[in-house]
């Protein structure tokens, strides 16, 4: 009954139905698409009740933490098996293989079960995973017959680990991002190649051009060795050129013998490595922007698409218009945001209830996912105990003063100056005893800092869960107050500092001037900028703090790229250490072996490789062969480090270190320069322009938020009370003096990203009774097809 009227898409026939017309099953469906619409999920799931159950727990937070858990320990194998930083037997690691490919193909088949046959075959993702786990255990079962008769051989399946990191359908901003990546390299691939096949071709060119000039002339290079006389290590040559990291050594030998040589390599330089590289960034950044916008179109497209489906599940007709009732629209939302506060609750029904009339209307219900995804802060503002234990102490003239000064813009100012002259003592000599004197008053100013503050402002307030940097600027004053004292009690004990503890101290020490960063956080919340003289602090702060803003802002979304990278440098580094482990070694400078001296390796005899005590950098544990990845992407003396693995093993070696580069520094690290130019624009654009949704301006128009501005210790009040002490709205513009109970601060800023800015953005160019296109032609989306209208983020890049 449940399913058909849902299909229907009518909660109930009747116009004046009871609030209760709607079914559990109802309501779990609804919840569902209004739950996807929150998280961004794109699933196609069946609607059947069962199914819907099964979805619930599919989605639940223990199935993706067993999951990600499960992901990690399969990632983590290659730390454990040969080559090994902790070596472990061949059963226990490949026990423990088996466990997460039977953990993997569970959470498979729970997918399957809550889809359509037909779209879970048309998956790439899920054929990517089932094809995986079959030729992991292939492999397994081939390598661990060949150990058990003493035969050696490739663990090649370990470079596919990262496909389950990649393709299981988690509602995770990581994975998302992970994907959207590899699907920006897929989509870019076709215009790359062809820009990569054109400088092959001039690499090409200039590459014979080198072996007819410079060949035959019998030129040396500084290690003895003939001066381009191979093609193929000419072309080597030139493509490391290309990366600068050869320059000008492997122009020397020409430059030397004649200086009009030294054009062909200028010449050289600047086709290839200023205009090539150039047009690679412009290509991939184009792209980027291009298939980025597409595929926040298609996520606004399907949050309104799953919305608009849940709204036909519980909608009713009042009048002429559809509605859904207040009390289904409360029960919806308690489904969805199980932990929601009642006060909470109450706020977002005013919002979406614009006429109080008892029934939310199409547009409104639409909200509820960017609602919910708002983060409105419940402030509490409660008493401070030296309030009420000492009512007279505390409210006398001097204790307000005290307060009064503390609150103060030049109590931020003082500070700042004391951290400013901090830092120049940091950058003294330790050993002068003027040096160690002031360290004892800089602990003290900054203890005498932190007690003033928790006289003034509520204790609970100023180490809220949401106070980091309150957090880290006690523990770290108190951490370096106790490392101190502990140095200066072993000092006068023994005569003698532990190195240890004054490593930590003057670690410490230098953490402490992070503190600039809550002075700038806190400069923003007091208003300062507005109250400072223009011509002397108000732009140059205003602007400073908002470049700081804005790269705190994209932080956590600069992250995601983590995961990219930690997917290429696992799948390169699983490959490195079946090619080249044991065939470089590192010895202490206490070895006075022969091999030490080349590695271990004697094709290393009086190479630069060896000549630079490169043995480090090798491929024979996990942790080393990062750390090598590492230094080619910083591309400096990388030919170094591939010309000596291609000498202990083959010439075409280098081929790896080539593949590498053109994924990781062209095509990665291009990518993430696009990340971040259009993260940047956007939310710089934003910031300056202080661009609100029409949500929150709702929520400031009903005069139950609080701005930050307006309260100047807003920033000490920032715990989230869930308590359901029923809605309690304040005056927007009232003072927190004489002011108790509960009011609403949007906290959203501070949970923003960058996904989330460009799909509001797009979204506010819809029209609200747009209901897009069908849910095929979504999906179907191409970059080149029209948008409907010209979205903001295209003007604000």
């Amino acid at each position: 009954m449940a399913r058909a009227r849902a299909a229907a898409g009518l909660c109930a026939r009747d116009p004046q139905p009871s609030e209760e017309s709607c079914t559990q099953e109802d309501l779990l469906l609804a919840a569902a698409y209004v739950s996807d619409a929150e998280h961004n999920r794109n699933v196609r799931f069946e609607t059947s009740p069962q199914t819907i159950r099964l979805y619930y727990f599919y989605n639940h937070w223990a199935m993706r933490a067993a999951t990600n858990f499960f992901i990690f320990l399969d990632l983590s194998l290659a730390l454990f098996e040969e080559p090994a930083l902790f070596p472990l037997p061949f059963l226990a690691t490949s026990i423990a293989e088996v466990l997460c490919l039977t953990a993997f193909f569970g959470r498979l088949v729970h997918f399957a079960k809550v889809t359509p046959q037909m779209v879970f075959w048309k998956d790439t993702k899920n054929i990517c995973i089932m094809v995986t786990i079959v030729l992991t255990l292939i492999d397994l079962i081939i390598y661990g017959s060949l150990e058990a008769v003493s035969i050696h051989t490739v663990r090649w399946s370990r470079a596919l680990r990262p496909v389950f990191l990649i393709n299981f359908p988690q509602s995770r901003q990581v994975r998302i991002q992970i994907r959207r990546t590899f699907r920006s390299i897929r989509n870019t691939l076709p215009d790359i190649l062809y820009v990569f096949l054109l400088f092959l071709f001039s690499m090409l060119i200039f590459s014979l051009m080198a072996l007819k000039l410079f060949g035959d002339r019998g030129l040396r290079t500084a290690g003895g060795s003939p001066y381009f006389t191979d093609i193929l290590e000419i072309a080597f040559e030139l493509y490391v050129l290309v990366t600068t990291a050869n320059s000008p050594d492997v122009m020397m030998p020409a430059y030397d013998f004649n200086w009009w040589y030294s054009l062909y390599f200028i010449t050289y330089i600047i086709i290839n490595t200023y205009i090539f590289m150039s047009v690679f960034l412009a290509v991939i950044y184009n792209n980027y922007r291009k298939h980025l916008k597409n595929e926040i179109r298609k996520l606004a497209y399907l949050k309104r698409h799953k919305m608009i489906q849940a709204f036909d599940i519980l909608k009713v007709k009042v009048g002429s218009e559809f509605v859904v009732k207040e009390a289904e629209w409360k029960r919806l939302a308690k489904i969805v945001a199980p932990n929601i506060s009642s006060s909470h609750l109450e706020l977002l029904l005013k919002i979406s209830d614009e006429g109080q009339k008892g029934h939310v209307d199409k547009t409104n219900f639409i909200r509820l996912a960017d609602l919910l995804n708002i983060q409105v802060v419940t402030m509490d503002v409660k008493r401070h105990p030296l309030e009420a234990w000492m009512p007279q102490v505390y409210t006398s003239s001097l204790s307000l003063f005290i307060q009064k000064m503390v609150q103060h813009r030049i109590f931020v100012w003082i500070y700042d100056v004391i951290i400013l002259i901090n830092a120049v003592f940091i950058a003294l000599d330790e050993k002068n005893a003027l040096i160690s004197y002031a360290e004892w008053l800089f602990l003290s100013l900054y203890i005498t800092e932190i007690l003033l503050k928790l006289y003034t402002y509520e204790p609970r307030a100023y180490f809220g869960r949401k106070q980091f940097w309150n957090w880290f600027d006690t523990l770290i004053i108190i951490a370096a107050l106790v490392a101190t004292v502990a140095n200066a009690t072993i000092q006068s004990a023994s005569r003698r500092s532990s190195q240890q503890i004054l490593d930590i101290v003057l670690v410490l020490r230098v953490l402490r001037l992070l503190r600039v960063i809550v002075s700038i956080e806190r400069r923003r919340l007091l208003g300062l900028s507005s109250a400072a003289p223009l011509g002397v602090f108000k732009l140059p702060t205003f602007r400073f703090r908002v470049i700081v803003t804005t790269l705190i802002n994209i932080g956590p979304t600069m992250l995601t790229f983590g995961g990219l990278v930690l997917v290429v440098y696992y799948t390169f580094a699983i490959i490195g250490m079946e090619m080249f482990h044991g065939k470089v070694q590192f010895f202490d400078s206490n070895f006075t072996t022969p091999g030490a001296l080349v590695c271990g390796n004697p094709a290393l005899k009086d190479t630069a490789f060896a000549r630079d005590r490169y043995c480090k950098n090798n491929f024979n544990d996990l942790a080393s062969s990062f750390i090598v990845l590492m230094e080619l992407t910083v591309v400096n003396q990388w030919h170094i480090i591939a010309g000596g693995f291609a000498l202990v093993t083959h010439q075409a070696a280098k081929l790896y270190f080539i593949a590498f580069h053109v994924v990781v520094v062209i095509l990665i690290v291009n990518i993430f320069i696009a990340f971040i130019l259009e993260a940047f624009f956007v939310a710089y654009s934003l910031e300056k322009s202080e661009v609100e949704t029409a949500i929150e301006k709702k929520i400031q128009e009903l005069g139950v938020g609080v701005k930050e501005e307006e309260v100047q210790d807003g920033a000490l009040i920032d715990h989230v009370d869930t308590k359901d002490s029923g809605f309690s709205g304040g005056d927007g513009h009232s003072k927190r003096k004489g002011s108790k109970g509960l009011y609403f601060r949007i906290a959203s800023k501070r949970y923003r990203t960058v996904d989330t800015l460009l799909q509001r953005m797009f979204e506010s160019e819809i029209a609200p009774e747009d209901e897009g296109p069908s849910l095929d032609e979504i999906l179907n989306f191409s970059p080149s097809d029209i948008y409907p209208r010209n979205p903001n983020f295209e003007n604000s890049t």
